[in-house]
């Protein structure tokens, strides 16, 4: 248990808000106000940008900030004693190191599970309508209708691949179009049987779905989830929908199944290597410095007319913000009152 805090110590706490891009001060500004000793920090966090901590009590990250042996440890050096994920994911957080370093870790689990579940039905509407390649055509003044037909979603279909709180939410909106509903869970949840879905092994329903959404977290036991073997077994012109965690989805496998025709399309707000990319805004800077974060293999992937990519931004709505301000507010309130963590995360040994 962390050592309580003083009335005075309180409001004179410190917490280093990273990532810190336009829309986070205005998100995290009820913080500010709760702490006003806090700042903000425009860079992500890494072990080169760590010690802008310096003199903080306890350090904000976000899902693709660098919480590795080597930041912690620099952490560790300046007196931070929390981290504060603003997000659910913590698969960049070394937790180990961060118990021996005396760092509690707390997380925000859910903020809006309904902003997720709709983007990924978002992501597959637009993909099967082909609404991105439209817009385009529109814009251009071609009219012509050829090479946009898609399929009534209707009466398909849809494969929930996790079916914890934005799984089911998912699978609800997509029972909802007229889908027929299939999902794999190791955990059944009885909310998918309830709005008649079927749970199948993962082999069926890779074979059975037309539209695939994953909604699982990472671990190894799912890393590279989609991968060659997975895709073979999949319907040909299968939809493939990742809000979940770039890591689940083997890019190459992914490249060379799109090229082949195997899988008809694929949205992705998550990336396999995206915190090289992801957050950070490269037109404004000069080609050589952007050149040293160019990524072939999502080159390639933007390259294809039917894949869609979202910066990580499945969980950016109104809703989401407040509740990860609010939730953040009330980890670091738990954590200076000497109370249990409610949202604490801890290694894992075996």
């Amino acid at each position: 248990m962390s050592t309580s805090f003083t009335p005075q110590d309180r409001t004179q706490m410190k917490v280093a808000i990273f990532s810190a891009q336009t829309y986070v001060h205005e998100e995290m500004q009820p913080l500010v106000d709760k702490f006003p000793a806090s700042f903000f920090i425009e860079p992500n966090c890494s072990s080169k940008t760590a010690p802008l901590c310096k003199g903080a009590d306890a350090v904000c990250l976000f899902v693709n900030d660098d919480a590795s042996e080597e930041v912690i440890s620099v952490f560790k050096a300046e007196g931070v004693k929390l981290i504060l994920m603003r997000c659910a994911g913590y698969d960049r957080v070394d937790l180990k190191a961060a118990e021996a370093a005396g760092i509690k870790v707390l997380r925000v689990p859910a903020y809006s599970p309904y902003a997720v579940a709709e983007h990924a039905l978002g992501l597959a509407m637009c993909l099967n309508r082909k609404l991105h390649r439209v817009h385009a055509r529109v814009r251009e003044g071609n009219f012509a209708l050829s090479g946009l037909v898609g399929m009534d979603m209707r009466a398909k279909t849809i494969g929930i691949v996790g079916t914890g709180g934005i799984g089911c939410i998912a699978a609800s909106i997509f029972k909802g179009i007229g889908m027929k509903l299939i999902a794999y869970d190791v955990y059944k949840n009885d909310k998918i049987t309830e709005m008649g879905g079927e749970y199948v092994e993962l082999d069926d329903l890779w074979a059975r779905a037309d539209v695939i959404s994953l909604h699982v977290p990472l671990l190894p036991s799912t890393k590279n989830l989609v991968c060659a073997e997975s895709i073979e077994k999949m319907k040909p012109g299968v939809i493939l929908i990742n809000c979940s965690r770039g890591g689940l989805v083997k890019t190459t496998d992914l490249l060379d199944g799109l090229v082949a025709g195997k899988i008809g399309a694929a949205g992705l707000d998550v990336y396999e290597d995206e915190h090289n990319l992801f957050f950070q805004d490269f037109t404004s800077i000069d080609n050589a410095t952007r050149m040293k974060n160019w990524d072939t293999k999502f080159a390639a992937l933007t390259s294809l007319p039917n894949v869609i990519v979202s910066p990580h931004s499945a969980f950016l709505t109104k809703e989401a913000l407040e509740n990860i301000c609010s939730t953040t507010i009330s980890n670091l309130e738990e954590f200076v009152a000497g109370k249990p963590l409610t949202n604490e995360v801890k290694p894992q040994y075996k």
